[in-house]
């Protein structure tokens, strides 16, 4: 292994709030994406940036409700970037997504990740 892949980031999660009203929408959204009418152009999309699974989930919270993300790839870091960069149709379609139910410019870099607990089962 070399230095470089010994500090690639290959797996994240992280939380990302859900403005109010919508869920719903962000709800059939990713479904179209998994197992709708968009799931082609989602596998294309996530195979160009390098991602090899990305998870979803919709939590609801006292302080509202949340999505949860979890994405592996060999680089996250580059995959991140491949999705806020990427002019393909699909990808622009994605980023307005992201920025109209979680006001989040997909363009711009997360904010650093704290790791806090790692357990791991060998």
């Amino acid at each position: 292994m070399t230095a470089d892949t010994a500090t690639r980031v290959r797996e994240v999660a992280f939380a990302v709030p859900l403005l109010p009203g919508k869920t719903a929408t962000d709800r059939d959204a990713m479904r179209s994406c998994w197992q709708g009418e968009r799931a082609d152009a989602y596998a294309a999309a996530r195979t160009r940036a390098g991602i090899t699974r990305e998870s979803i989930w919709i939590q609801s919270t006292p302080a509202g409700d949340m999505a949860v993300v979890h994405i592996e790839a060999e680089d996250v870091d580059a995959a991140m970037r491949e999705m806020g960069s990427s002019e393909d149709p699909f990808d622009r379609w994605f980023r307005e997504h992201v920025l109209d139910v979680h006001g989040i410019d997909v363009a711009q870099p997360l904010p650093p990740l704290e790791l806090v607990c790692d357990f791991r089962r060998e």
